[in-house]
Formats: C-alpha cells, sequence, structure tokens
C-alpha cells in the first residue's frame, strides 16, 4: 500500500502545475478516494488539498525569486485565475506577498516533497477482527461538535451532560447486539480530518429495535467492520488508537475504509484515568 501511495505523489509531484485529480491518485494507489484522502491525512497530519496548496506555492516562490517570469504567468501556470488571487494565496504560506519577495529577496517557507515510509516499532500488538454485520440503526442523541485531535473534547463533555439520566436508560435499554452498551460515534467527519472542523457526534447504542420518534436515529446498512481493542491512559490511548489504525493497521492490511459512523465503546475507569475500548471502523476488502 505504502508503494503504491509514493506512486500517487510522484504523479502528483509531475503535475503540479495542472489540475490534479483525486480520482487519478487513488487510481495510482489502487483505492478508493474517499480512503485515499484518509490515509494522506493520517500520515501526513495535514489535509491533501493543504499539502497540494503549500507545494505549489513552494515551487512558485522558487520561480519567483528567479525572476525570469512576469508574476501573472506565474500565477496562471500554478491554477490561479488572477495575480491578486496568486497574492493573497503567496501571502498566506510565505507571510509576504510575491512583489515584496521578488523586490527584496525574503526568506520563504518551504513545504518539502513528501513520501511514506512504515517504521515498525515492534513494541506493542494491535488487537483487531474483521467481522460482518447485517443492518441495523444506530439510535441516540446527537450533535455537531468540532474535532479535537488530543484531550478532552470540551463541546462533547458539554453535550453529554446535557442528556439526562432518563434518556440515557432509555437509550441504554434499546441495545441488542454488538458493540453493547452505548457507544460513542464519530459520522460525517470533514474529509480533510483537520482539528476543529466539525462531525457528527453521537451518544447512543446500535439496535434492530425500531426507534422511538423522540429519539435521533440512523440506518446503517450492512457491511463488514474492522474492530480493534486498546486499553490505556483516558482520552489519550483512544485518540491514538484511531491515529494508528490508519498510519500502521491500513498500510499493512487488504482492506480500506469505507463511508459509514465509526463506533466506539470505551468503559473507562471510575478515576477516570484508563480506559478499554473498542474501535470499529466500517471497511471493505481491497480487490485483488
Amino acid at each position: 500500500m505504502l508503494e503504491r501511495l509514493n506512486e500517487a505523489m510522484d504523479h502528483l509531484e509531475r503535475h503540479l502545475d495542472q489540475r490534479v485529480e483525486v480520482a487519478d491518485l487513488a487510481r495510482i494507489a489502487t483505492t478508493s478516494e474517499y480512503h485515499f484522502r484518509r490515509m494522506f491525512s493520517a500520515l501526513a497530519g495535514i489535509p491533501l488539498s493543504e499539502y497540494v496548496r503549500r507545494r505549489r506555492l513552494t515551487v512558485a516562490a522558487a520561480e519567483v525569486l528567479a525572476g525570469e517570469a512576469t508574476l501573472l504567468d506565474i500565477a496562471v501556470r500554478h491554477g490561479y485565475g488572477s495575480a491578486e488571487a496568486f497574492g493573497r494565496a503567496f501571502r498566506s504560506v510565505h507571510g509576504v506577498g510575491p512583489g515584496e519577495a521578488r523586490r527584496t529577496g525574503a526568506a520563504l517557507r518551504s513545504q518539502p516533497r513528501m513520501s511514506f515510509r512504515l517504521v515498525v516499532e515492534g513494541s506493542t500488538t494491535m488487537r483487531y477482527r474483521v467481522t460482518d454485520k447485517p443492518d441495523f440503526h444506530l439510535v441516540g442523541r446527537k450533535a455537531r461538535v468540532p474535532l479535537v485531535h488530543e484531550g478532552m473534547n470540551p463541546a462533547i463533555v458539554a453535550f453529554v451532560r446535557s442528556i439526562d439520566p432518563e434518556t440515557v436508560r432509555r437509550i441504554e435499554a434499546l441495545s441488542d447486539q454488538e458493540p453493547a452498551g452505548i457507544v460513542n460515534v464519530s459520522d460525517r467527519l470533514d474529509e480533510s480530518r483537520a482539528e476543529g472542523t466539525e462531525l457528527d457526534y453521537w451518544h447512543g447504542v446500535v439496535t434492530s429495535a425500531e426507534p422511538p420518534a423522540d429519539l435521533d436515529a440512523m440506518p446503517v446498512a450492512a457491511g463488514s467492520w474492522a474492530v480493534f481493542e486498546s486499553s490505556g491512559e483516558f482520552p489519550q490511548a483512544l485518540q491514538y488508537l484511531w491515529r494508528d489504525v490508519f498510519t500502521e493497521w491500513f498500510p499493512a492490511n487488504p482492506y480500506r475504509s469505507r463511508p459509514g459512523p465509526e463506533l466506539l465503546r470505551a468503559r473507562v475507569s471510575p478515576d477516570g484515568a484508563r480506559a478499554d475500548a473498542e474501535l470499529w471502523i466500517p471497511v471493505e476488502r481491497i480487490p485483488a
């Protein structure tokens, strides 16, 4: 998988001065657009679109400083419709406008070309299984919240605390299959997975029961799920589990992620210091 991802990065580099289609990159990497975007963000730490923007403006900066082409020619060559649009983008990355950079020879920022490799530490074992589930309902309460990569998410904490205990008991009583009990669910995330982007957060259960009219509900189609187990410090161990799934497990296994809610069943210790968790990620096998 990583070899094919690096082939896609080579293609991207050769076509920085053209419109880069994610579909082409995904095809080279022999995966879906959805999974390609998620893999890239997990491995690179920035969204694909932001990386492309930074690389283009790094290459453009070298041309600006060389002084051999007009700023408008450089802008058009790198996909900007006007010198003004190019100037705004240039300033957002480099801190100065292209004209000033050319006049003064200002120090500019550079986005290095990326390639990926898998570093095997061998210090931990990722416990997982792949299982098929029939269609089910996700039932509970949901809210739109910002994404937080590390530490507690204040919006989620406030939302969960706002649900009255009787409603929580009613929701939990609907649970009739794995993952059992209350689950924390992430859905409709921004493709970039960038800090501060929004997602639908559910405090609910997985059930085959008919959803009550006064609760939020969503049908989930049948499919395969990869189930990962984790134990450790709360909440860091849970957040690192998501990262490890996309940076370690997917590159080494013949599966890719598919659209769908991600289910987390977490049991936090009484002192709030540790948690045992199961993370359910919707997956599909990569065609041979």
